[in-house]
């Protein structure tokens, strides 16, 4: 099946790759791997990949897509590694026979932004479920992804436990841009409303203008991201001993520090699951 690639910084254009015949692409030491946007925008993989493919010869493809995609493309055998952060889709992945382990490799959180005027007045609020309340009953403009990704999937989540439906607010107050989350956040900026975002991509994005974190620090913002091979039985085409090299190098301690040293503005945008681990084990 044809893989398309979609290019991210310095990775190596889709058209190198179909431009191979057959047999070279067979030979060629690379993977695809489909990820997000929030990770692809934070700057990430423009950080660790090198660091990889210069310790195995292993050149990594980056398909950066919402969550929602990331995982269609790879049950069509689109891909040899999964790195997205919706674990419940994920989980069903692995349960359909399409991926074949899943593991925790790093985590972040989400916040919401918004204008510093704050018509909802949410500003400081510690769960954000009320602050969510507080936008609803204000009917401030609030601009939502809308395209199926992690960041959408748990905003849909988060509505849902309000207690309030936002299908019938849509085009109104609650606006969806059908994006990425770099793309929803200059629309957000752009219209002076409230927008749900990770906080990698927040650190990276360029045009804050006068926008503030609001609301942040709640458990319910947690941001798990998860690594998965897509499974070879069911894909043949799959390139599995290379995925799985990615895999262990990224779970391994070397692929750990490579996750932690990323830093912008000396913040540190994601953090390895060791230290979640260590953390959960400290409380």
């Amino acid at each position: 099946m044809a893989r398309q690639v979609f290019a991210f910084g310095a990775l190596v254009l889709a058209a190198v790759i179909f431009g191979l015949p057959a047999t070279a692409r067979a030979a060629e030491k690379s993977i695809i791997l489909q990820s997000t946007t929030s990770t692809a925008n934070s700057g990430l993989y423009d950080h660790i990949l090198p660091i990889f493919e210069k310790k195995t010869g292993i050149k990594v493809h980056v398909v950066a897509v919402g969550t929602g995609q990331a995982i269609k493309n790879a049950r069509n055998g689109d891909g040899d590694v999964l790195l997205v952060h919706a674990k419940p889709a994920e989980l069903k992945f692995i349960a359909g026979g399409y991926g074949v382990a899943r593991h925790d490799v790093m985590y972040n959180d989400f916040i919401v932004v918004g204008p510093p005027s704050d018509p909802a007045k949410v500003t400081g609020m510690k769960k954000v479920v009320d602050a969510f309340k507080k936008i609803a009953a204000a009917k401030a403009v609030f601009a939502s992804r809308g395209d199926n990704s992690g960041t959408h999937k748990k905003e849909l989540r988060l509505w849902k436990s309000t207690g309030l439906s936002v299908a019938g607010a849509s085009g109104t107050w609650y606006r969806e841009t059908g994006s990425g989350m770099g793309a929803t956040l200059n629309v957000g900026v752009g219209m002076g409303a409230y927008v749900m975002t990770d906080r990698g991509t927040w650190i990276s994005f360029k045009n804050k203008r006068d926008f503030k974190i609001l609301v942040e620090g709640d458990d319910d913002l947690f941001n798990q991201y998860g690594i998965i091979l897509v499974n070879p039985a069911k894909h043949p085409n799959v390139k599995a001993k290379a995925g799985q090299a990615f895999i262990d190098w990224i779970l391994s301690d070397a692929g750990q520090q490579a996750i932690r040293s990323y830093r912008l503005g000396g913040q540190q945008l994601f953090f390895p699951n060791a230290e979640h681990v260590a953390e959960r084990k400290a409380k």
